[in-house]
């Protein structure tokens, strides 16, 4: 890493403080370029090109939320010379299926129709790539070829999905998903408990 602007000493005097508020900055650019700039961009071009919300979410959108990670494990293969790259990429995957979907589904207040294609599509892509990954680190190290493997196996994903809608009414993806639930937050709970009048309870009716 480059060396630090302050020395230690500084650092132990207060100058410390001055990295805190760097790191605070960027962080907030980061949330103002990407609430204000890169989202409605990636809005504009799904719109123009006539994508759907799972196609974006898979790709445009994949893309954007990846790019930390990718400049992290760039940052951490070609600057620290660490196996970082591999964690990050692996553990942020990892978080991102499960934490970041279970929030989503906890506190959304509108109803999210499940269906089975986009999880058989993405869970297929997902398994292949990460079995792919597993098979050429075990030799603990990745040759150029099996990282232009991995990069095709991508390119794969994104022509896929370019046909994602034609693949879907092939594999009868419409009338299978409309026979899946419809999950969400429920804010009132007397609409599926009942409700209590005069000390007794009176169940509601279920949909």
């Amino acid at each position: 890493f480059p060396e630090d602007l302050f020395t230690l000493e500084q650092r132990r005097n207060g100058a410390v403080v001055l990295h805190i508020l760097g790191v605070i900055y960027m962080f907030v650019a980061l949330a103002i370029v990407c609430d204000e700039f890169f989202v409605p961009s990636l809005d504009v071009i799904i719109e123009k090109l006539g994508i759907t919300d799972d196609v974006a979410g898979a790709t445009f959108m994949a893309a954007g939320g990846s790019a930390p990670e990718l400049f992290t494990s760039v940052i951490g293969v070609f600057v620290s010379f660490d196996d970082v790259g591999i964690g990050t990429i692996v553990g942020s995957a990892v978080f991102n299926i499960l934490f970041v979907i279970g929030m989503c589904a906890l506190f959304s207040k509108t109803l999210l129709t499940l269906t089975w294609w986009p999880l058989f599509r993405d869970c297929t892509f997902y398994s292949v790539s990460l079995l792919t990954l597993i098979y050429f680190f075990r030799d603990n190290s990745i040759e150029w070829w099996e990282a232009l493997v991995l990069f095709i196996i991508y390119i794969a994903y994104a022509v896929f999905m370019k046909f994602n809608q034609t693949v879907e009414r092939c594999c009868g993806g419409k009338n299978i998903c409309s026979r899946f639930p419809r999950v969400g937050f429920v804010s009132d709970l007397s609409s599926i408990y009942g409700t209590i009048i005069d000390g007794t309870i009176k169940m509601a009716s279920l949909p």
